[in-house]
């Protein structure tokens, strides 16, 4: 068994800074989970009660790339991060492997089109490295457990005229690269539907990259589309509140569950 120490603060989970002794388990029982995309798989939900509580075998890797108990939000990309649907994901995971802890890894960026996840790629909006950071974490993770999926929520930005044509092939691209990049072939890839409020009609673009999502996930081994019936916003019409991302987050872990073949929770 591996210890690290580690003082860190939760934000909005405890007004002081606690030292917390974070215990890694055996390399095998360690199961790993990628979260890129834009600002929806980030998080910009509001922490209620449900949303503070912490779980001792869910751990993130913090910005510092160190492990921490997984406690919102997850990440730091913009001052607006908040809750997401992350740790509702590995609740489902936790739950369905007792033996195991679950890992996650944020690299979410918001606003970032699909063209900053490439190698070399800068962000302005997010003063990052979208494809390069994302890597570099997951290789870092790497070192203590196993990957076992990557959860992607992107595509707001690409919704125009000029890139919505594009997106099928460039997210078939991504997905290749991932695997190559991380050493497997098969590597779970769960695409999670953008959000369509009534307040905010999709236009044509939207419901072209939808349908390029779709149809990756249809033509692609091991990936999978979320869809999201009847989301709620935060008021701004582009990100799903606290109650849709827990919704969400079991939707992926059911996702991910059909494809590696368990019985659903």
């Amino acid at each position: 068994m591996k210890l690290r120490f580690l003082s860190f603060l939760a934000p909005l989970v405890s007004s002081f800074a606690i030292a917390q002794e974070v215990k890694l388990p055996e390399k095998k029982d360690f199961q790993l989970f990628l979260l890129a995309g834009q600002s929806n798989m980030a998080g910009r939900g509001k922490q209620d009660e449900e949303s503070r509580k912490t779980d001792p075998r869910i751990l993130a890797l913090n910005k510092k790339r160190e492990w921490q108990v997984a406690a919102d939000p997850l990440h730091w990309d913009k001052s607006a991060a908040g809750t997401g649907l992350a740790r509702p994901f590995a609740a489902v995971i936790a739950g369905k492997n007792p033996g195991a802890t679950i890992g996650l890894i944020p690299t979410a960026c918001g606003g970032s089109p699909i063209d900053t996840w490439q190698p070399g790629k800068h962000w302005s909006q997010t003063n990052s490295d979208p494809w390069d950071d994302s890597i570099a974490a997951a290789k870092v993770a790497m070192k203590d457990g196993t990957l076992k999926a990557i959860l992607w929520h992107q595509g707001e930005s690409d919704s125009n005229a000029k890139e919505a044509p594009l997106y099928k092939e460039k997210l078939k691209d991504l997905i290749e690269r991932f695997r190559k990049e991380l050493g497997d072939p098969e590597l779970p890839f769960i695409i999670g539907q953008l959000g369509r409020f009534p307040a905010k009609p999709w236009d044509a673009n939207r419901e072209a990259v939808d349908a390029a999502q779709q149809a990756v996930a249809k033509e692609v081994k091991n990936v999978r589309f979320v869809p999201v019936p009847d989301p709620k916003s935060i008021g701004d019409n582009l990100h799903f509140d606290t109650p849709t991302l827990r919704i969400m987050g079991k939707a992926y872990a059911d996702a991910y569950l059909d494809i590696i073949g368990k019985a659903k929770p």
